[in-house]
Formats: C-alpha cells, structure tokens, sequence
C-alpha cells in the first residue's frame, strides 16, 4: 500500500538508533504514524519538528502496519516561530491537542484546513488565541461532541447567552444562569458570532470553555488529561493580560 498528502508533524520519537517514528496529520488520511529512516539526523531531524508542514508519502507492505514515510519540507513553521516563546507555546499546544484527540487513520479535513489556518496566523496575538478556540470547538463538533450554542438550553432563549452548561454542552441565558453562574463555563460571544472580536481575555474564556469538553467528552475516555502543553498554554496566555 502507499499513498502521498500533505501533513501537519503533530510528534516524532526516537526508534532505535538512528530513525524516528513521526505523526501526522493529513486532510485525507487522518493521524498517520510511520517510520522515518535516519529521523535522528542533521537532515531530517529539522523537518520532523511538531508544526511543520510536509509533504509525505507512506508505504506499507499491509494497510495495517507501521510503514515508513518519506517526507519534502514545505513549510517551517517551527523554525520561524523560534524566537517566539508564546507563539512556539501555541504551535505546540495545538500539535499536542490534535495527537491526543484524533482516532488513527480517520480523515477528518475540515479540522485540518483550520488547524492550518490557526498555525500560519500564529505570529499574530491578536489573532490566534481566538482561532485556537475556535479550532477546538470546530474539533469537537467534528469528533462528535459539538456543543449547542444557539439557543438556551433552559429556556430556549436564543439572546444574551453567556454561559454554557459543563453537563448538557448547551448554551444557557445570562438570565437562566444567574443563579448558577458559579458552576457554568464562560460562552465569549466570539465562539457564537465569527464577526464578533475578540479579547486575549476572551480567548481565554473560549479556551477553558473548550478546553473542560476536550478533556470530560474526549480525553477521559482513554484515562487521558488535557495535554500540559496545552494547560500551559492558557497559563502564558493569563501571565500577558
């Protein structure tokens, strides 16, 4: 079996003495792990670094096993991003997420195209903090646990919705939560209307929002938490507000 796509390098480890074992994120073929021969070296160990993108063809003798990988470097962001404590935090985080949430082998496209969009705007702070919310909410949906935010989930109210409900992943009206706001997540409008900005504190709002579904729908199905790079992240991201 072999095939080629474009990827997104979500991890690599080392594998013996001289090859690695990288993970990717294609838009046709989903998480992906194969064998990189001489993954350790000076040549390849630069393109295997987590949010990169490559262009990568696989080959396996079954569809089923490890297979090996060879891989052309397209775009570097890791290198670019360097000098960037924040920025490389973000690109990692991100790269953490998609690893500890997507099944193997399953394409899941539209929540590669906008991770990709999310890692080429990751020079800009005031704009990816927003985009990675928006990504992860994107990814729930995709995966199956996509939150209901248009509407109250007590009332059906479809205005001034400001929280949302850890047990039902439903919207819920500043009016309904009143009384129980101390036990609601934080619904920033942003995450409802595309048009709307977007605070750095907003996106953090999003983000543990987000953040609380990925890890109680999600991770906790395989005994997982939400990735450290990932909860440091959020923390960097609080230190600059």
């Amino acid at each position: 079996m072999e095939f080629s796509d474009d990827g997104i390098i979500l991890s690599a480890r080392a594998h013996g003495e001289t090859s690695a074992v990288a993970e990717i994120f294609t838009p046709h073929h989903g998480k992906w792990a194969g064998l990189v021969y001489g993954g350790q070296g000076k040549t390849q160990r630069p393109v295997l670094q987590p949010g990169n993108s490559v262009r990568a063809t696989w080959k396996g003798r079954l569809a089923e096993s490890l297979g090996h990988f060879t891989m052309e470097l397209t775009h570097a962001r890791a290198g670019e991003l360097m000098q960037d404590r924040l920025s490389l935090a973000g690109l990692t985080a991100a790269c953490a997420v998609a690893a500890a949430t997507l099944p193997e082998r399953q394409a899941h496209p539209r929540a590669y195209h906008t991770m990709r969009i999310l890692l080429n705007h990751l020079d800009d702070i005031e704009i990816w903090p927003a985009l990675m919310a928006r990504w992860e909410l994107g990814l729930l949906a995709d995966l199956g646990f996509g939150l209901t935010l248009d509407r109250c989930a007590a009332t059906g109210a479809r205005e001034n919705l400001i929280y949302v409900s850890p047990r039902s992943a439903s919207a819920v009206s500043a009016q309904a939560g009143e009384p129980y706001k101390d036990r609601l997540l934080a619904l920033p409008a942003f995450l409802c209307d595309a048009s709307a900005g977007a605070t750095i504190a907003d996106a953090l709002d999003g983000l543990r929002t987000t953040g609380h579904f990925i890890e109680t729908r999600i991770l906790h199905l395989t005994g997982k938490e939400l990735p450290t790079a990932r909860r440091r992240v959020a923390e960097m991201l609080a230190q600059t507000g």
